[in-house]
């Protein structure tokens, strides 16, 4: 078994207005994709314990570009735009939602997809688009259900259950869980989620290279 990744390491490496700007499509890369303020940039900043290396807002959809995280040799973190904000200009929002679906579409080395909702206001139209989107493009779907702490644990499991019911209707591999920044409630989930998508990429590491036979006429 692969060992653990430290998300400590992870750190920023450039924002892409489209897929055209972004490095080699190769490796894998593990995408947050989410509603305008569903608690995106604090998923990330819990998951790598670094306080601001995705930047939060107050204001939703402050996230207008892809940004490109690297975690380890082999291994990214994109943070896609937030959607389905509608205080924003028809055409940004348009220009968003192009780059968004070019990238869920064409990258092919996004390996999984982590779609973020707030517990509040869980499966809106548009993460159930993107979910289905990945569920025919046989891409795993992991699911979390933020701001968890807003709701009293009774309220929460109940929720949590009536979610992943509802998620069945999907087929393919989804899976929801609770999640909060705020508590530190399914980090430890999200990280074993993360490591086991990130593996094939570690193990092709860890490999040995092959080397020619030394000539051993001398």
């Amino acid at each position: 078994m692969s060992a653990k990744i430290n998300y400590q390491h992870t750190h920023f490496i450039t924002s892409a207005p489209d897929i055209r700007h972004l490095p080699e499509d190769e490796g894998i890369e593990i995408a947050f994709a989410g509603r305008s303020n569903a608690g995106k940039s604090s998923s990330l900043n819990t998951l790598t314990n670094q306080r601001s290396l995705a930047k939060t807002s107050k204001t939703p959809g402050r996230t207008q570009l892809i940004n490109l995280f690297k975690v380890t040799d082999g291994c990214h973190i994109v943070d896609l735009p937030g959607y389905g904000f509608a205080q924003v200009p028809i055409e940004m929002k348009k220009k968003w939602q192009k780059s968004l679906g070019e990238y869920l579409q064409k990258r092919e080395c996004l390996k999984g997809l982590v779609v973020l909702m707030d517990i509040r206001h869980p499966m809106k139209d548009l993460d159930q688009q993107l979910i289905y989107w990945a569920v025919d493009s046989g891409i795993p779907v992991q699911v979390l259900l933020t701001k968890a702490d807003k709701l009293k644990s009774g309220a929460r499991k109940a929720q949590l259950l009536k979610i992943r019911e509802a998620a069945m209707a999907f087929g393919g591999d989804v899976q929801v869980d609770a999640f909060s920044s705020l508590k530190g409630l399914g980090v430890d989930i999200l990280r074993r989620k993360l490591d086991g998508w990130f593996a094939p990429a570690l193990e092709q590491l860890e490999e040995p290279s092959e080397t020619p036979a030394s000539d051993e006429q001398e």
